[in-house]
């Protein structure tokens, strides 16, 4: 999946920017890592600690495993980096509960300045390594969709 969103991202000349808490770098390590990134991928927040994401992504005070939080996340993220589509996640990779989620709880926001999209996942996973496996290619399949959806990837 993350070769049909670098394909989209290249042939719409889009750019991407990252937020990132429970993966920590995952979902942007991946982006880098891909042939001709130097053109659309922006850069990433790994914002794990509470306060960077309040303070640097402009997350509202509240739970930070939660839709606002993943929605502010994308956002705030587009707009500090410049990029066109952004995609943020977070949740509680486990093994304990975070903000009364349970483990397993992932919420992904996608944002390109016209519209946001938030999502919930559920990863019946107490293992961190294996939810945030699966929180990564479910961000790349969220992406792709999005962006075959968005504005900025449909403009002249």
């Amino acid at each position: 999946m993350v070769d049909r969103v670098t394909e989209l991202l290249d042939s719409a000349d889009v750019t991407v920017a990252v937020a990132e808490s429970l993966t920590g770098g995952m979902v942007a390590s991946a982006l880098a890592e891909a042939s001709g990134a130097s053109k659309w991928f922006r850069g990433a927040v790994v914002a794990y600690a509470s306060d960077v994401k309040h303070e640097l992504l402009g997350v509202p005070p509240g739970p930070v495993v939660s839709a606002p939080a993943a929605e502010a996340m994308a956002s705030g993220v587009r707009k500090l980096l410049g990029a066109d589509v952004a995609v943020a996640l977070t949740g509680a990779g486990g093994p304990d509960p975070q903000d009364s989620q349970p483990p397993g709880t992932v919420f992904f926001g996608l944002s390109d300045g016209d519209k946001s999209q938030i999502e919930h996942r559920y990863f019946d996973y107490r293992d961190p390594g294996r939810v945030c496996a699966e929180a990564v290619d479910e961000a790349f399949a969220l992406l792709y969709a999005f962006l075959r959806t968005s504005a900025a990837a449909r403009r002249d």
